[in-house]
């Protein structure tokens, strides 16, 4: 699978992250960062990286685990061919902040297009195995932290891989609301 982005744009991003948190102090402290502790028995809490973001991340030692899955065996986007990658953290809690995935650094956001094409970010309301205050009790998020994570999925989804899975996931949500 051939993603549009380059290496020095992931870099660019992962940099744009760095310098912003959630909340002004780590917000590990309010859950003994449960997002990031994922153990042995949990062996499907990991995240899939987002097409050519394995360029900026090293396979061999480092502190991820790596799978290599083929796209079509799961329920990925139609345009998605080939492999993806299912990384888990070797070390929980504790991970090299610098290097995580975008997914892990936005987190608790998630980005939603609607209907017109329009971007926005909402709070992640994936069923995951643990629970997570900021999106729970629905505090407060630093301004910064959402505009650096808004800038970075706009970024993200012009590559038509990461468009097409953000549209669908945006898809998938609408319909599960609409059956409430």
């Amino acid at each position: 699978m051939k993603s549009t982005i380059k290496k020095r744009t992931y870099l660019a991003i992962y940099r744009l992250l760095d310098r912003v948190s959630p909340l002004p102090y780590d917000c590990g402290t309010l859950c003994g960062a449960i997002c990031c502790s994922c153990t042995a028995e949990d062996d499907d809490l990991g995240i899939y990286l987002l097409p050519g973001e394995d360029k900026v991340h090293d396979r061999r030692g480092g502190f991820l685990h790596w799978t290599v899955e083929n796209a079509e065996d799961y329920d990925f986007p139609e345009s998605w061919k080939g492999k993806v990658y299912f990384v888990k953290c070797k070390t929980p809690p504790i991970c090299p902040r610098e290097k995580r995935p975008i997914q892990c650094r936005t987190f608790p956001l998630t980005p939603h297009i609607d209907d017109n094409g329009i971007l926005s970010l909402i709070l992640n309301d994936s069923e995951l195995p643990y629970r997570c205050p900021l999106v729970e009790e629905q505090i407060e998020l630093s301004p910064e932290f959402v505009k650096a994570t808004y800038t970075c999925w706009k970024h993200l989804i012009r590559d038509p891989l990461i468009y097409d899975l953000v549209r669908e996931d945006s898809m998938y949500r609408d319909s599960e609301l609409s059956e409430l």
